[in-house]
């Protein structure tokens, strides 16, 4: 089962919603499941705005898990609209519970807004610094995002250099962009140009995925 507190449901699915938000409302409720946890910080390109929260990358991802025989509970903390300093604030509560992997999507609200690239930097450090408090410190994955290019060439470049500079620093395994295949292409993105379809988040999906199976294989054995 894949796990989302944060998902803005749409009104046919707001009783749904209200039993999902009383069982997994705090992180401790996760603990019911013994598996490691892969907690996947987002924005609502994780959360799947729009979209069911299983046509979202991080419920696909459990599919991709769940077959590959590995054991491992993907929680899906995307909020949409958030920024990285929003992030920030909600990562001491998140970890509440251990954490064996942590997949930090970030930042896209940052440069949709025109956020200096460097507050971008420190908020995802602060949140990598905290994660280090847990021992054993959960392995990390850090998701590229880019800015739009009518900011200008300079804010462009020095916002996609944030994620690169940051996952090297960190010993963070880097997806080195999440929306790669989707961004720019229309029939993958809803009627808004931002957010993906059901089909671009399977792209999404395995962009991730590529990166995080060899880490999976390596953070805990098959049962």
């Amino acid at each position: 089962m894949i796990l989302n507190p944060f998902t803005n449901p749409t009104p046919r699915r707001i009783l749904a919603a209200v039993f999902l938000l009383a069982a997994v409302c705090v992180p401790g409720a996760w603990a019911q499941d013994g598996r490691p946890r892969i907690l996947c910080l987002g924005t609502s390109l994780t959360a799947g705005l729009g979209l069911d929260p299983s046509q979202a990358w991080p419920a696909l991802l459990q599919t991709r898990i769940d077959k590959a025989g590995l054991r491992f509970l993907v929680v899906n903390a995307g909020s949409s609209g958030e920024t990285s300093a929003g992030a920030r604030r909600r990562i001491d509560w998140l970890m509440k519970q251990p954490v064996a992997v942590l997949v930090v999507e970030t930042g896209a609200n940052d440069g949709l807004r025109g956020q200096d690239p460097e507050a971008t930097r420190q908020n995802i450090q602060a949140i990598f610094d905290h994660t280090r408090r847990q021992s054993p410190a959960p392995t990390l994955v850090l998701a590229g995002m880019q800015a739009p290019p009518n900011l200008g060439r300079d804010y462009t470049r020095r916002f996609a250099a944030v994620f690169p500079e940051l996952a090297k620093k960190n010993d963070a395994a880097l997806v080195p962009f999440l929306l790669e295949g989707v961004a720019g292409v229309p029939r993958l993105n809803q009627a808004d140009g931002i957010h993906p379809t059901a089909e671009g988040q399977r792209v999404l999906a395995d962009n991730v995925w590529k990166v995080l199976r060899p880490l999976l294989e390596g953070v805990r054995p098959r049962p």
